[in-house]
């Protein structure tokens, strides 16, 4: 006789994943301060003609960089950030919540006769403020990146602001979301038209940063987010709570509107109900 697989409480799961990534982010800011030269392992092409210049080889610059026993972190970091985003292409996952799982043939549970047009007018909503906020999203980061390359800024800042969308990237699903509240209007995190959006999102300073950590990362999360777009295209009705019972209320597992509450908003975008997630 099978074991039952014990219930996932998602709502302190994410809490759990936040305090950690807070951890990572005041770890960078520790490293910022006190150990800056560890930000020296993530060079760009520029910089390597730069030692180039300086008359090191290649092969002399990967032997200073990785013969340093601080090297580890690096990979540390870099390898939890690809498992988190590995995580979300995975149907079967337990531990994230179905506003990210929504996307897989696996939880579509259909409702009979629903509205084709209703489904393709609220699909219609989403996607105008899906575009908003990306051009949003792109003209906060464009600024960031001048300011790289005007020089204003360097790579260590970079990879701070990064880790600072870590954290608020979960803070938007636990506490509070502009994205929600402004822009896409969705009633939740499950039923959240951009959810795999995150990783992008996170990773968008990195596009600046041109080595192997940065780039893998950065297009591992463009990959993420262009599977998730081309699901939306073929299969809009698993997006739709009208089309697809697993994002109603009634029934909802996850819960993960404990703290932020689950918003309503009329046709001027205004918030007409906010309710919090009741206890099971």
């Amino acid at each position: 006789m099978k074991k039952p697989i014990p219930k996932i409480d998602m709502f302190k799961n994410y809490v759990g994943q936040l305090v950690f990534r807070i951890c990572v982010f005041l770890f960078l800011v520790w490293a910022y301060f006190f150990k800056h030269e560890y930000f020296d392992l993530i060079i760009t092409k520029s910089e390597e003609l730069k030692w180039e210049a300086m008359g090191f080889t290649v092969e002399e610059m990967k032997n200073i960089l990785y013969s340093q026993a601080s090297i580890w972190w690096v990979w540390a970091i870099w390898a939890i950030f690809m498992l988190h985003m590995i995580s979300q292409m995975i149907p079967e996952s337990k531990y994230i919540t179905m506003g990210s799982r929504k996307n897989f043939a696996k939880h579509y549970q259909p409702v009979e006769n629903f509205d084709k047009l209703e489904m393709y007018q609220y699909v219609q909503r989403n996607n105008l403020g899906a575009v908003w906020t990306l051009l949003a999203w792109l003209g906060l980061n464009g600024i960031i990146g001048a300011l790289y390359v005007f020089e204003i800024i360097g790579i260590p800042e970079l990879i701070l602001v990064t880790g600072a969308y870590f954290v608020c990237d979960l803070i938007c699903v636990v506490i509070w979301c502009p994205f929600q509240r402004y822009f896409i209007k969705n009633r939740c995190c499950v039923n959240c038209r951009i959810f795999n959006w995150g990783y992008f999102m996170i990773f968008t300073p990195m596009l600046f940063i041109r080595n192997f950590f940065t780039w893998s990362l950065f297009f591992t999360s463009v990959v993420l987010l262009i599977r998730w777009e081309v699901t939306l295209i073929r299969y809009p009705e698993r997006f739709w709570e009208g089309s697809n019972k697993v994002l109603q209320c009634e029934n909802c597992q996850d819960k993960i509107c404990k703290q932020k509450g689950m918003k309503l908003f009329d046709e001027q975008g205004h918030i007409i109900k906010l309710k919090k997630a009741k206890e099971n």
